[in-house]
C-alpha cells in the first residue's frame, strides 16, 4: 500500500519550505505517524553524511530528525553543489557523479533524473504512512518547467497535493501566491490544493478578508497563517543567500556563566560549506558568533574559525586579496587561537596540491600548520568517532582534500601547532564535553574568564526547536484539512486561473 504525500512548495526561495516541511513532520510524528521527509533536488553546500556513507543536504538530515529516523541518501536523491556561478557537482544517491554546467544539467541530465527521483518517493511511500516533500524555489519558474524534477515534475509523476508556502514578511504574499498558480498549466494547477502564510506579524482577523478574496479568486483555500518566530532558522537550505552579519540564526546570547563573553569571529570565506558547524557554539551562554569579511573584525576576536568551503584554493586567494590571511597569521604569532575545519584546515597548512577543484596545481597555503594537502579525485564520505582533549568525539567528513599530518599534536584526523588546530571533522562541536573543553582551552590561550555551562545539551536544544516547529504547525495551521490532503489528495474540481503556462 502506498503511504500518502505532500509536496510544500514556495512563492520564492526562502519562503519558509524546509521550516514548514520539518513542521509538518514533527506534527505527524507526534501522532503516532510513520513520516519521512523527501526533497527530489537540491542545491546546497550544507551537506551531511548518512550512516551508510551518503552525502545528502543538511535540510533533510533535520527533517529526518524531525521524524525521528536516520537520513538516507532516498531523501535527497539528487545534491547540486555549486563550485562557481557557472557549474555544480552533482552528487547522485549520495556518492558524487561530476561536474555540470547549468546550461548542460538544465539541458537534459536534470529531466533524465526524474525516474529516479521517482523510484526513490515510491520506496520511501511504500515504507512510511506519509511522505512530506520539499520544493526548490518556486514551482512558477516557466523558463524550466520543461526539466523540473522537484516541483510540479514531482508532483505531477507522483500524484502529489502541493502546499504553497509565501513569506508575508517581505510583502506581496498575495500577488504571489495568485501569480503562482496562474502561472501553472491546467494540469499542474489541478494539484495546486492551497496555501499557507508563514512570518506573518499583527492581528489575523486584519488578514482574514484578503484570504477571503483569494479564495473568491482561485478557489483554493488557505490551510494556515504562521506567526512569525525569532530564532527558528536550522540547518540553512545552503550559505549562498544567507546574511554574513550579525549572529548566526538570529541566535540570542544568553548570559555568560563566567566573568567574560567569549567572541566567535568566523572568516565568510566564498563557497562557504557547512556553516552550521558553529552553531554549537552560538548555542552556549556567553559566545558571541559573527561572521566576518574584514581584517579589523578579527581585532577583538577571541577565536577566529576558518570554516570549510567547496572552492579551497578560491577561498584562500579571497583571505590574501582581503588581507585577512595577513591577520590570521599575524594573531596566531601572537598566540592567539585560530580553528580550521575542513577547507580551513586545508587553508591553515603548508602548501594545497590541487589538479581537482581548482586545477591550480600548487598553491601555498597560510604555513601554520604542519600539513600538506593533496586533492584526490575520489571524495571522502565518512563519520568517524574518536577522543580529543580528553573527551569524546563524533563528527562526518566530506572532502576531495587528502592531508598528511608531518607534526605538531593530534587533534582528531588533524592537529595542533601552538594555539592553531585544524581538522576535517564537520559537526565535532556538537559533541557536547568535546565543545565545553575546546572553549575552555580557547578561553585560557585568549585570556578570558569564559565559563562554559556545564549543561548545555546541542541535541537537546535541536530538539527544543523541532518541537517549537511542530507546535508551530499543530496551533496554527489546520491540521484536519493537512491530513486530508496527505491521505486523499487535492480536492477534485479546482478550477482553472487563466492564463496558464505559456505554451
Amino acid at each position: 500500500m502506498t503511504g500518502g504525500g505532500l509536496l510544500v512548495a514556495g512563492t520564492t526561495s526562502d519562503a519558509g519550505k524546509s521550516v514548514v516541511t520539518a513542521g509538518i513532520c514533527r506534527w505527524l510524528v507526534r501522532q503516532g505517524v510513520k513520516v519521512a521527509p523527501f526533497k527530489a533536488q537540491n542545491m546546497s553546500l550544507n551537506s551531511f553524511v548518512t550512516r551508510e556513507g551518503a552525502e545528502i543536504g543538511r535540510a533533510q538530515a533535520m527533517q529526518a530528525q524531525a521524524c525521528r529516523i536516520e537520513p538516507t541518501a532516498l531523501m535527497n536523491p539528487v545534491l547540486l553543489k555549486p563550485g562557481s556561478e557557472q557549474s555544480s557537482q552533482v552528487v547522485l544517491l549520495g556518492k558524487p557523479v561530476g561536474e555540470l554546467s547549468a546550461r548542460g544539467y538544465h539541458g537534459g541530465r536534470q529531466q533524465r533524473l526524474l525516474g529516479t527521483v521517482l523510484d526513490c518517493l515510491a520506496t520511501l511511500r511504500g515504507t512510511y504512512d506519509a511522505v512530506i516533500c520539499e520544493g526548490a524555489g518556486s514551482p512558477a519558474e516557466i523558463n524550466l518547467r520543461r526539466t523540473d524534477i522537484v516541483n510540479m515534475g514531482i508532483a505531477r509523476g507522483a500524484r502529489l497535493p502541493v502546499l504553497v508556502v509565501g513569506d508575508i514578511d517581505r510583502g506581496g504574499v498575495f500577488a504571489s501566491f495568485f501569480g503562482t498558480v496562474a502561472l501553472l498549466s491546467r494540469e499542474d494547477q489541478e494539484l495546486v490544493a492551497g496555501f499557507l502564510v508563514n512570518k506573518f506579524r499583527g492581528d489575523v482577523s486584519l488578514l482574514e478578508p484578503g484570504l477571503d478574496m483569494l479564495h473568491g479568486l482561485t478557489g483554493r483555500r488557505t490551510y494556515g497563517v504562521l506567526p512569525f518566530r525569532h530564532g527558528l532558522g536550522i540547518d540553512e537550505e545552503d550559505g549562498l543567500r544567507v546574511s554574513l552579519r550579525g549572529t548566526v540564526r538570529e541566535s540570542a546570547v544568553s548570559p555568560p556563566v563566567g566573568e567574560d563573553v567569549l567572541r566567535v569571529a568566523v572568516c565568510a570565506i566564498p563557497l562557504m560549506s557547512n556553516f552550521t558547524d558553529v552553531d554549537a557554539l552560538a548555542a552556549e551562554p556567553g559566545v558571541v558568533v559573527r561572521f566576518v569579511d574584514r581584517p579589523k573584525e578579527l581585532a577583538d576576536a577571541d577565536l577566529v574559525v576558518v570554516p570549510g568551503t567547496r572552492g579551497t584554493v578560491r577561498a584562500l586567494e579571497w583571505l590574501r586579496e582581503r588581507g585577512l590571511a595577513e591577520a590570521i597569521v599575524r594573531r596566531a604569532a601572537e598566540g592567539r587561537p585560530v580553528l580550521g575545519i575542513c577547507g580551513g584546515f586545508q587553508i591553515l597548512g603548508e602548501h594545497i596540491e590541487d589538479e581537482v577543484e581548482s586545477r591550480a596545481g600548487q598553491v601555498p597555503g597560510l604555513g601554520l600548520l604542519p600539513v600538506r594537502v593533496r586533492f584526490a579525485r575520489e571524495k571522502t564520505l565518512a563519520r568517524p568517532t574518536g577522543e580529543a582533549l580528553g573527551e569524546q568525539v563524533e563528527g562526518y567528513e566530506i572532502h576531495h582534500g587528502v592531508a598528511d599530518v608531518t607534526g605538531g599534536e593530534p587533534f582528531l584526523d588533524g592537529c595542533r601547532a601552538g594555539r592553531t588546530w585544524g581538522t576535517h571533522w564537520h559537526g565535532a562541536l556538537e559533541s557536547d564535553g568535546f565543545r565545553r573543553a575546546f572553549l575552555r582551552a580557547v578561553a585560557a590561550a585568549a585570556d578570558r574568564r569564559f565559563v562554559p555551562a556545564g549543561d548545555t545539551s546541542f541535541a537537546a536544544l535541536r530538539e527544543r526547536q523541532l518541537d517549537r516547529l511542530g507546535d508551530l504547525i499543530e496551533q496554527h495551521a489546520d491540521t484536519d484539512a493537512l491530513w486530508r490532503l496527505i491521505e486523499s489528495g487535492a480536492p477534485p474540481g479546482l478550477p482553472f486561473i487563466p492564463p496558464g503556462a505559456p505554451a
